[in-house]
């Protein structure tokens, strides 16, 4: 999807009259076609901000919630936050300011359920985890930097669920979920950096297994 400032202008158009739209209808064309029209605009306006159709709809939606929230992130006194308050407070930003649309996310998560549409899922997600970790600072480029996303992933997703259902005053529930979420998380480097170090210790079965042919070899010769 070609990407210019015009063009992303149209698609935040139709996107933003279509929201209202969208719990009644979800995320289908009849929704965006009605908010086009809403929005001063023809269903074939549609077709050229959406050539991929409601998939090119929902992905636009998802990457311009990651921009606003690294926008936003931007402004805020990272420096003065540990890491896991960083992590934490990139992803509680990013489910507040989803709020006024909860149903259009809930609606979403049905969408890109459906078959065809893992590709769209999948690459949503990790440009929402990847965002949050760059935002946060991290520059990592060995196996951590699959390692953070991977684990940041998975956060972020059993929160977005629990996020979705939750009744509680501000969301309170929530927070505290993502904070448990994020300890655990915490934990998998310690106890991985304390296996590494006594593995270290031990005796490597392969280097074992090359001295004992080495060995019956010799007793050969």
């Amino acid at each position: 999807m070609i990407r210019t400032p015009e063009m992303d202008a149209l698609r935040d158009r139709i996107l933003d009259a279509a929201l209202p739209n969208v719990i009644f209808d979800g995320w289908s064309r009849k929704a965006l076609t009605h908010g086009a029209v809403s929005a001063g605009l023809t269903a074939e306006d549609v077709d050229i901000a959406f050539p991929r159709g409601v998939r090119g709809a929902v992905e636009h939606w998802l990457r311009r919630a990651d921009e606003a929230m690294v926008a936003a992130l931007g402004s805020a006194d990272l420096d003065a936050m540990r890491i896991r308050e960083r992590i934490a407070f990139a992803v509680r930003l990013r489910l507040e300011q989803a709020a006024p649309h909860r149903e259009a996310v809930r609606r979403g998560l049905a969408f890109l359920a459906l078959p065809g549409n893992t590709r769209v899922a999948a690459e949503s997600l990790y440009r929402t985890v990847d965002s949050i970790w760059w935002a946060c600072g991290d520059r990592s480029t060995d196996f951590n930097f699959y390692s953070k996303r991977g684990l940041l992933a998975a956060v972020y997703s059993s929160t977005l669920l629990y996020w979705l259902d939750d009744a509680s005053e501000g969301h309170a529930d929530t927070w505290a979920f993502l904070d448990r979420r994020i300890a655990d998380v915490m934990r998998i480097p310690k106890i991985t950096g304390r296996w590494r170090e006594l593995s270290g210790k031990l005796p490597s079965p392969m280097r074992f297994m090359r001295a004992f042919r080495r060995a019956r070899g010799a007793a050969a010769g």
